[in-house]
This record gives structure tokens, C-alpha cells and sequence, in this order.
């Protein structure tokens, strides 16, 4: 069996994605399940970050988040039987790449696939979807009547909190990059019940003459928005900036500026700083400011329980329709590696998923 693997050979260097032959995988372990993978999305490897937490190697296996049929189960396992339909995500630590026929996963990392879902949609949505539920559940509370300003809407994360939030009965705001995302965000419409637009405005800031702050100010009445998800924030000023897309992206001023009183501010921005008038206006309005990152829930075995009940739902909420999510075309295993380098490149805006 071949696997993909991405090789690194010192640090500042571009990765390099090859297949390895793989030798036969090593006998099912008590609370193991062999799964015959079918789907395997494609998420940026976050080389930093694994180096951080001392999990770096030479050979980083490459896709972690899949759906597939049970093949066999470990004598402990309770959860599984042979020819159940799962999704997952592979552990940070794990050695198995996701982009091989047949892997070996411990039981608390899967959940049961509903029927009615396909092999793609499961596995190219339970990224985003924990990250969705870690933003708006766990980071902050959405509920019916708040204001929820998504950023980068259009992405496939975007969509996915768009779609949960809105689920929750809060009202939506977005931003747009391109004019081809605006017409996307207000084309957005629940799959049941009434059908009115998901996002209630967007923000296209693509020409960069749309002030995001003022905006949402004007939409909820000068009183500001509960919860902001951000995609990146401007940490300094304009000249300083060297990327295109980083002159699309708000100030942490304008954010600071368009939270309301007790509102959270979701930040995908590992960097940020805050100044002390920044935290002193944060301080005025009794806000709060949380860190986005999804692999806490596999960085410690904790909430387990709770993780798994997210993955659940996730599933549930892809057999209800209630999430659409914003795939490519399937793609067949011999581009995984092109598909790969796109990915890494940050250079795709639809979800990549490698169908076998």
C-alpha cells in the first residue's frame, strides 16, 4: 500500500510530497478499528506548531481528516463493529497518513456516518466543523439575537460557521474578498424551512474602500457585534503589510471598534498583540479575546467526551442539510500530490478531498 508523506529537509525550505510504499500495518491493537478509507480531506500542515509540541519528523504523514467502512475492531473496542460506516480525524501524534487504503485509528477518534452522507462531504466537513463549534460554542456562546461578524465567509470554514450560526438563530454579518464571494455569501440559503439569506449583509472589501467597522456599526444600530470570527488580522500599518490578501484583512483596531459591550472576539491570529489602549478599550466594553485552534481537543484527552459529541453532531447536522459545505471536485489519489502543494500553498478556496 502507498502513502503520502510530506519531507521537509530544513527549515525555511519548501515541502516536497512523495508516496511511500507502505509495509503491512501492524496487528489491531485492543482499542483499535482498521478502516478502508474512501474519503481524505486535505488541510494545511502546520509545521510551526508540531514543531512546537516536539512532534516534527523528518516524514509527516499527509491527511488526517477521513471516512471509510470498519474493516476489523480491537477485542476492546464498544463503539464499532465490522462494516460501520465512520468519519474522523486522525490524532496530531499519529503516524498513519490519511491518504492510504487501509489505517488504524483508536476508537475515540471516530464516529458513525450517517447513511444518507457521502464518503466527501463527511470527510471534507469535520474540520471545519470542529472549528466551527470550537469558535461559537466553546469561545463564545451563540444564541438567538446575537450579532455574529464571520470573516472570510466564502472560505470553506467560513461557510460552515455561517451555517451553524444562523442554525443558532443569530443574526449574520460577513465579509467578502472577491466579487465572486459576495455573490456567493448572498446566494446562501437554508436547505429547510423559511429562505431567507443566511448572511443578513455583506461586506465586500475586496476594492479595500468599505470600512468594516463602520458598517457593521451602521447595520446593528451603533450598538456593535457580539462575536467576531476573525481570518487573520492587520497587526500594523498599511506600508508594513507585504501581501496582497493581507491588505483585505481589518485592522485589530476596527475590530476592537465594532465589538459590542461584553462581546468575544475569536482570533485565528497566533501573533496578536494588543496594546495597552487596546486593552484598555477591551476592558471598557467588558470583552473578551480567545485564540482559535481546533487541536487543543486532540493536544489532551480531557474532553474527550465532548469532542466526540461534536463530531456527532457534525454528522447530524450534514444528514440534516443544516450544513452545506464548500468542496472542490472530488479528486482521484494519483493528484493528491499536486492537490497537496495548492493546499499548502494557501492558493485553495474551496475544501480538496481525495476520493478513492
Amino acid at each position: 500500500m502507498k502513502a503520502l508523506y510530506c519531507q521537509q529537509n530544513s527549515s525555511g525550505e519548501e515541502m516536497t510530497f512523495i508516496f511511500q510504499e507502505r509495509e503491512n500495518l501492524p496487528p489491531t491493537g485492543d482499542n483499535d478499528v482498521k478502516v478502508q478509507v474512501r474519503a481524505c480531506a486535505l488541510s494545511w500542515i502546520d509545521t510551526k506548531l508540531l514543531s512546537e509540541v516536539k512532534l516534527e519528523k523528518e516524514l509527516l504523514p499527509v491527511g488526517r481528516e477521513i471516512s471509510g467502512v470498519v474493516l476489523e475492531v480491537g477485542r476492546k473496542v464498544s463503539f464499532f463493529q465490522p462494516d460501520d460506516e465512520v468519519a474522523g480525524i486522525l490524532p496530531l501524534d499519529s503516524e498513519e497518513s490519511g491518504l492510504c487504503e487501509v489505517v488504524l485509528v483508536h476508537e475515540h477518534y471516530l464516529v458513525h456516518k450517517p447513511e444518507k452522507v457521502c464518503w466527501v462531504e463527511a470527510a471534507g466537513t469535520v474540520r471545519d466543523g470542529v472549528r466551527a463549534y470550537t469558535a461559537l460554542h466553546y469561545l463564545s456562546q451563540v444564541s438567538p439575537g446575537k450579532t455574529v461578524l464571520v470573516m472570510d465567509g466564502a472560505s470553506p470554514f467560513g461557510t460552515i460557521a455561517i451555517q451553524l450560526a444562523q442554525h443558532r438563530g443569530a443574526k449574520v454579518i460577513s465579509t467578502a474578498y472577491s466579487l465572486e464571494d459576495k455573490q456567493y455569501l448572498e446566494r446562501l440559503r437554508p436547505a429547510v424551512g423559511m429562505r431567507q439569506p443566511l448572511v443578513t449583509r455583506v461586506i465586500d472589501v475586496s476594492n479595500g474602500k468599505i470600512d468594516v467597522a463602520e458598517s457593521c456599526l451602521e447595520e446593528t444600530g451603533g450598538l456593535g457585534v457580539d462575536i467576531v470570527v476573525d481570518a487573520g488580522v492587520k497587526l500594523y500599518s498599511a506600508e508594513d503589510e507585504s501581501t496582497s490578501k493581507s491588505q483585505l484583512l481589518p485592522h485589530k483596531h476596527d475590530i476592537i471598534t465594532l465589538l459590542g459591550v461584553g462581546g468575544n472576539w475569536i482570533t485565528t491570529e497566533r501573533n496578536l498583540q494588543l496594546d495597552p489602549p487596546d486593552s484598555h478599550s477591551l476592558f471598557l466594553k467588558g470583552a473578551t479575546v480567545s485564540f482559535l485552534n481546533e487541536e487543543i481537543w486532540n493536544l489532551s484527552n480531557i474532553e474527550q467526551g465532548k469532542y466526540l459529541c461534536i463530531l456527532e453532531d457534525i454528522m447530524e447536522k450534514l444528514s440534516s442539510s443544516v450544513f452545506r459545505p464548500q468542496l472542490d471536485e472530488p479528486i482521484p489519489l494519483y493528484e493528491a500530490k499536486v492537490s497537496m502543494e495548492i493546499v499548502q500553498k494557501n492558493q485553495a478556496r474551496k475544501r480538496q478531498v481525495i476520493q478513492f
